[in-house]
């Protein structure tokens, strides 16, 4: 669902930043001169990361002709490292994660700081540059829900959705993944402060459009633990390491 909701988000900001080339008049006829600082810009970022998918916007301003600051929001899908997909006993064969307690989503907010490390010689040119922020986070949790035969039942194949008991069921009984509404006002909320470095390959041909490839690191420290499958250690203290696809605009 986060997957379907990403590519519409992406295709939408895609769509947004084609536009708003003709309203700013970027092209052919701007961004040649290396030498024009644009103070202002604004971009989606596309995320991979070692945990899961994620699609952030960033604004940011410039303080000098090589630094800038930026305020950044991120929402991503967080995988255990453990879980492992299955197929279901149903006729649907809908997919599941045996042991998995709860689905759960990151939404981050920072405050962060860009600066230059190697800059263009030329328009064709990459220029380099580090980022790092911080900023407050919280962690969503649905609690996961699967469809089980239920043998009190009098009907055949006769399922109920629940959330995962070791006493209950095992993987045999499983016939599939529960709906995601399932549980939803059982959702609970982890506070965390989320840190991260990245570093920065700028390629775009021409200054006032962003065209860039940043990976890095993110770490997400929760002062309440967070539980994601059974049977495995809750989580404090989260690190990951990322790719990132950023493409925006600047102007003055």
């Amino acid at each position: 669902m986060l997957l379907r909701f990403v590519i519409i988000i992406v295709f939408l900001m895609l769509f947004s930043f084609s536009k708003s080339q003709s309203i700013y008049d970027f092209g052919e006829g701007n961004g040649k001169d290396l030498n024009v600082l644009y103070r202002n810009d604004l971009c989606a970022k596309f995320v991979i990361d070692s945990r899961g998918l994620g699609f952030a916007i960033r604004r940011g301003k410039h303080i000098t002709g090589k630094s800038r600051y930026f305020y950044e929001g991120e929402i991503q899908s967080l995988r255990h490292p453990k879980q492992i997909n299955s197929i279901g006993q149903a006729q649907e064969r809908k997919r599941f994660v045996y042991g998995k307690i709860n689905s759960v989503f990151m939404a981050r907010a920072a405050f962060g700081y860009q600066n230059v490390i190697f800059g263009k010689a030329d328009n064709k040119a990459v220029e380099v540059r580090y980022l790092i922020s911080v900023g407050p986070s919280i962690a969503i949790a649905k609690p996961y829900y699967y469809q089980i035969y239920n043998p009190r039942r009098t009907e055949i194949n006769q399922t109920e959705e629940v959330p995962f008991n070791t006493e209950r069921f095992t993987i045999d009984s499983i016939a599939g993944r529960g709906a995601f509404a399932s549980g939803l006002e059982k959702t609970k909320f982890y506070p965390a402060i989320t840190t991260k470095f990245n570093l920065s390959f700028e390629y775009a041909s021409y200054t006032n459009l962003i065209r860039a490839i940043e990976t890095g690191v993110t770490l997400d420290v929760l002062p309440k633990a967070l539980p994601i499958m059974a049977r495995n250690p809750t989580e404090n203290f989260i690190l990951t390491i990322h790719l990132g696809f950023v493409i925006g605009n600047k102007w003055f």
